[in-house]
């Protein structure tokens, strides 16, 4: 019943739904419940590729036999638990499950996401190694694993802690910037591909045409991504100029 336990009838209904290839919300709609139901009992027990109905089945019975204490000493802090700003905590811890599986969606690994995702809900987008290590009750190699590829594209950055020998990993804000870019980028060498097919199996024949209109499209894409940043950028710059002149103004 919505609000209860899942069944292991439940369980098989999750199951088939992801191999049919299924979202949340049309499998909980199935069901009767809400997608965030659907989606913590699948993040919980492997992800979407990794999803077997009866090893979840099985694992429940077993966190269920776990002592109340030991249970509440395993189970990851919530980031904003007592962060002083109202927030519901487990909205908030719901809201990183669904972004984390979101980012493993689009490619990046499982650990890196959640290390990534972990530094994304904090309000600084700064945390050490311990900090880390300890929100999401990996081993220390999983982190420094995870922080050596996120490093490597370029979307968290190191620092030393002022005064100190440790070490904290610092979210960029303009991953989705630089990211954006590189697609655009990729765009335009797909695009310059294209207009060369054209050109070889000539633009009056069918595959040549369907190359032309290939590289139009992409090219459309990468002028209209390239204006986006563009405009992005005009705004950052219009708003640190209002907050120059603020600040001039209160002397």
């Amino acid at each position: 019943m919505p609000g209860g336990r899942l069944t292991a009838e439940e369980r098989r209904e999750i199951a088939v739904g992801l191999a049919e290839g299924l979202g949340y919300t049309e499998i909980g709609r199935r069901m009767g419940r809400p997608a965030s139901t659907v989606m913590r009992e699948v993040t919980r027990n492997g992800g979407p590729d990794a999803y077997r109905a009866d090893r979840a089945q099985a694992a429940t019975r077993d966190r269920a036999r776990r002592p109340r204490q030991a249970r509440t000493a395993a189970a990851a802090p919530a980031p904003a638990a007592a962060d002083g700003h109202g927030r519901d905590p487990r909205a908030v811890e719901e809201f990183t499950e669904f972004f984390t599986t979101l980012l493993e969606r689009q490619g990046l690994p499982r650990m890196a996401a959640r290390v990534l995702v972990c530094l994304y809900v904090t309000d600084d987008g700064t945390l050490t190694a311990s900090d880390l290590v300890q929100r999401l009750q990996v081993s220390p190699a999983s982190v420094s694993h995870a922080i050596g590829f996120l490093e490597q594209q370029a979307m968290v950055k190191r620092e030393r802690t002022p005064g100190g020998r440790r070490e904290r990993y610092v979210m960029d804000d303009e991953i989705w910037f630089r990211s954006t870019l590189a697609a655009v980028q990729m765009n335009e060498a797909l695009m310059a591909a294209a207009q060369r097919g054209a050109e070889i199996l000539g633009a009056q024949t069918p595959a040549g045409a369907r190359f032309g209109d290939s590289a139009e499209f992409l090219g459309v894409v990468s002028a209209s991504l390239r204006q986006g940043m563009a405009d992005w950028r005009e705004r950052l710059l219009g708003a640190e100029r209002g907050g120059a002149a603020g600040r001039g103004g209160t002397r």
